[in-house]
């Protein structure tokens, strides 16, 4: 779902969202959930998104990417894992099909991600990959 904010580069977004695998998924799938901010083309945008099944996993590491940036196509989630462990994903308690809120604060370049009314945020991405003056609009979309 695309949102009339063709300007939109500086503010604060907030939504509820849930997310889970459907019964065709297969076993590997997250039920990804998240927001495309600063969107030019469904190919070139910003995200950030949470997958719901990780949130509670029994493996550390993969609980560990519970939340993720994204910029593709030139910062694919692959590229900033490779790349800079750690820095673009996150830990949160998620649970898959549960509604959240979700509410992310940008400011120039930084971007800030609260879960569930937390005060502290969540993810913090310092370097937007569309930089401080990007204006674009916003989308929202679940992936399986």
């Amino acid at each position: 779902m695309m949102l009339d904010t063709r300007d939109f580069g500086e503010g604060v977004f907030e939504a509820w969202i849930s997310g889970s695998p459907n019964s065709t998924a297969s076993a590997t799938a997250r039920g990804f959930v998240g927001m495309a901010l600063r969107v030019q083309d469904e190919e070139k945008l910003e995200a950030i998104y949470l997958r719901p099944t990780n949130g509670r996993a029994d493996d550390q590491v993969r609980r560990n990417h519970a939340v993720q940036y994204i910029s593709p196509p030139e910062h694919s989630w692959e590229r900033l894992r490779a790349e800079t462990p750690g820095k673009y994903e996150t830990y949160v308690d998620l649970e898959a099909g549960r509604w959240m809120h979700v509410r992310i604060v940008i400011a120039g370049a930084s971007a800030r991600l609260h879960v569930d009314g937390a005060l502290q945020p969540t993810l913090i991405v310092n370097d937007l990959k569309h930089g401080a003056e990007a204006k674009r609009s916003v989308m929202g979309r679940r992936l399986v």
